[in-house]
Parts: C-alpha cells; sequence; structure tokens
C-alpha cells in the first residue's frame, strides 16, 4: 500500500466518522457502533459497492475514477474545497470550479515569480504583507509586515511554529480563557489550510507535522481530524503597541504558478486598523531615519579633539 492510497483512504475514514446520518436523512438509532456513517451506507449513498468502498479506505485501489470520487463527494457531503483535496489524493485533476479556468499549467519559474512579487510588496508602503509556500515556510516580507506581524516572521520561518509559539509564550504569561481561545482556533484554522494546500509526500511536511504535533495538543488533534480548508480571507486582532489589539482585516492571493500564497492586512478608511498602519509606518520612517544617521555619525577617532593649549 503507497503512502498516497493511505493518505486517501485515511481522509475518507475520517470523513465518514465525521459525517452526521440525520444530514443525510438516514434514521437515528440509539446503538449505532460508529461515530458517523457506516461504510455500507457510504457506498450505498455513492451508488458502489460495500467491496470496492473497504478497498478504497484500506488503501488497496489505486485509481479511483472521477465519477467515483465525484460520487463520494457528493456521499460525504463535502464542500468544493475538500472535493478538490479528495481528488488531489487521488492524484487527479480536481473537477475546475464555477467560475474559474481550470487545467491551467503551473509557471516554471518559481524563483522568478517570487522575486517579482517580494519587489512588488516592498512598494506597497501601506499594507503589510508576506509570501509563504504550501508548506507555511515564509517566502518574503515586506517592510511594513516585518513592523506590523506580530510572530517576528523573516523568510525562512514557518507560520505555522510561529502560532505554536505564541500560544506557548501566552500560556507561560498566563493567559485568560478569550487568550487561550484565540490561539486555539489559530492553530486548528492553520492546521487545515496546511493539509489543504500541502503535499502529503513532502518529506517537509512529515517532518513539521512530527514536530507541531508534539509540541502542541491542539495542532495533533486537528491534523487528526483531517479537516482541509483554505484560508482565503477574515478577520483577525493583532496586537499593535501601545495600543493592544485591533481588528483587521486579511487577505490571502496565490501566487499564479501555485505552491506561492500572498497575505495582506488591512483596514477600512477611517478606521483603528487604518490609522495603525499609518502609525506603524510612521515609526519605521523615523527607525529607518535614525539608522541612516548613525551610519553617517563620525567614529570616536574621527571626532575633532579640543586643543589643551587654548
Amino acid at each position: 500500500m503507497s503512502a498516497a492510497n493511505a493518505a486517501l483512504g485515511a481522509y475518507l475514514r475520517a470523513r465518514r466518522d465525521a459525517a452526521r446520518p440525520a444530514d443525510l436523512g438516514l434514521p437515528a438509532e440509539a446503538r449505532r457502533r460508529v461515530p458517523g456513517l457506516r461504510r455500507q451506507e457510504v457506498a450505498s449513498l455513492a451508488g458502489i459497492s460495500p467491496e470496492y468502498y473497504l478497498r478504497l479506505e484500506q488503501g488497496k485501489d489505486h485509481q479511483p475514477s472521477p465519477q467515483v470520487l465525484l460520487a463520494l463527494s457528493r456521499a460525504l457531503r463535502l464542500d468544493a474545497d475538500a472535493t478538490e483535496y479528495l481528488f488531489r489524493l487521488a492524484g487527479q485533476s480536481p473537477p475546475a470550479r464555477r467560475g474559474t479556468a481550470g487545467g491551467a499549467a503551473p509557471d516554471a519559474s518559481h524563483t522568478e515569480t517570487l522575486d517579482s512579487v517580494a519587489t512588488m510588496m516592498e512598494q506597497w508602503t501601506s499594507s503589510p504583507a508576506y509570501v509563504v509556500d504550501r508548506n507555511q515556510d515564509v517566502l518574503a516580507v515586506n517592510a511594513l509586515g516585518r513592523c506590523f506581524v506580530p510572530l517576528q516572521l523573516e523568510p525562512g520561518a514557518n507560520l505555522i511554529e510561529a502560532i505554536v509559539a505564541g500560544s506557548e509564550r501566552s500560556s507561560r504569561e498566563g493567559e485568560d480563557a478569550g487568550e487561550r481561545d484565540f490561539w486555539d482556533r489559530s492553530i486548528r484554522s492553520a492546521a487545515a489550510n496546511l493539509r489543504f494546500h500541502a503535499d502529503p509526500l513532502d518529506a517537509r511536511l512529515q517532518l513539521l507535522v512530527a514536530s507541531l504535533s508534539s509540541r502542541s495538543r491542539v495542532f495533533r488533534e486537528a491534523w487528526a481530524s483531517h479537516e482541509a480548508h483554505p484560508q482565503r480571507q477574515g478577520a483577525a486582532l493583532v496586537a499593535v503597541e501601545p495600543f493592544g489589539y485591533i481588528p483587521f482585516r486579511w487577505q490571502t492571493l496565490e501566487v499564479p504558478g501555485g505552491g506561492q500564497y500572498l497575505t495582506t492586512f488591512f483596514g477600512d478608511p477611517g478606521s483603528p486598523a487604518a490609522s495603525a498602519i499609518e502609525y506603524l509606518m510612521a515609526k519605521d520612517r523615523v527607525g529607518r531615519a535614525i539608522r541612516a544617521a548613525g551610519k553617517d555619525r563620525p567614529g570616536p577617532d574621527e571626532l575633532v579633539q579640543p586643543d589643551p593649549g587654548r
């Protein structure tokens, strides 16, 4: 059994366990021995034989047809993102979403694309932004992003490791229930985003998951749930000293070519978030001016010494 087949089987089992019989029109039974659906029920809803479905869960069938995958998606009530992930696990191209072209070949020059995106971001003087890859490893951060993102992100860091570290730091400082819930939700959302985008066979992913699972119970449980959803847009509370937590909007876009994702934070005109960004911009300008003045300042050996005879 290959690792890819095992991943497909594990995902089907997890989604079957998470399904609720009542949502699928099945009668409620007080003595069900499984938390979700039985294999026979999934097979019947998908219109395939129970034996064939069992082989899929056991990783013994290496090439289910697109028709079978779509039938399983409908049977398990998967949304568009989860269906796309199911197809990827089966090594197939997912069906094009409504309103998208689909089937576009990825750009081969990822490095060149990243250089262009990084240059573009540096010109965004009023928008904090960063780029990560499929494993959420940070590839680029613009100047305002380094001032803004509260997780000390730099190229080479990992976004989820930074979130877990932030949760650990908050716990040591005596977090309240609200902060704990914020960090837990952030970790669960990041785990689902990682599972959706990453390659299950990538050695880097496997090492990352092992490390995060050993550090964070919340991540370990979230990863075991097999939830797979991308993070596209939303709102987040960000600590901006000395003002405390301020709500920001954020948007994530996939960089053409695949495998790179740009996230930027912003606020509506006149909002506290927009004002906080203006404050950070001014703070950054002052910092750069002070550093530049320090470079021009003469060293001790260059100072003119007073003449003691005068």
